[in-house]
């Protein structure tokens, strides 16, 4: 298994990244999930990002749990806003994309100048994948060149989590009762 790729399949890598377009020629890691709901269902349960990393609450989100509801306005998008309490949003595609930056000092400091795109991959009315990229810069130097393998590990733990729980989220927003 390798630690720069989770659940991307054919046509995943293909995407036209909003990241790539801000910081073309980086390494990139893919992450992906296969989401039963349609996109606008599943693109709009991203964007509860803006609120919390959905991933490991105990670690990223100071032992707050993630909102499970939806929370009003956090689709209204604009580039600055702050989302994951450690990133800007730097371009954004309504409905398909958002591209963030590592935008915090001590972040930035300890991961580099980081760059991660979700996009929608739309599957048709009541299907869909959820695709991250990371876009890397080069090591620094050799500490982080050693480091970068310890840097993916987390980062695959971390963000299996949270694509599993927003498609889980996604696909309870869609249930009708």
């Amino acid at each position: 298994m390798s630690l720069k790729v989770w659940g991307a399949r054919p046509g995943d890598a293909g995407l036209d990244f909003g990241g790539d377009r801000v910081t073309p020629g980086r390494e990139g890691w893919l992450r992906a999930v296969e989401v039963r709901t349609g996109a606008p269902a599943a693109f709009r349960r991203l964007c509860q990002l803006r609120v919390a990393p959905y991933s490991y609450d105990w670690i990223d989100n100071g032992g707050r749990r993630s909102p499970r509801g939806l929370t009003p306005g956090v689709d209204d998008l604009a580039t600055g806003q702050r989302w994951m309490t450690i990133f800007d949003l730097v371009a954004f595609e309504p409905g398909e994309q958002l591209t963030f930056r590592m935008a915090t000092p001590g972040a930035r400091w300890i991961f580099g100048d980081i760059l991660i795109t979700y996009a929608i991959r739309d599957l048709g009315p009541d299907r869909c994948r959820l695709v991250a990229k990371l876009h890397l810069p080069p090591p620094r130097g050799q500490l982080e060149r050693a480091t970068r393998p310890l840097l993916a590990a987390g980062d695959l733990v971390m963000m299996r989590r949270q694509l599993l729980n927003l498609a889980a989220l996604a696909e309870g927003d869609s249930v009708v009762t």
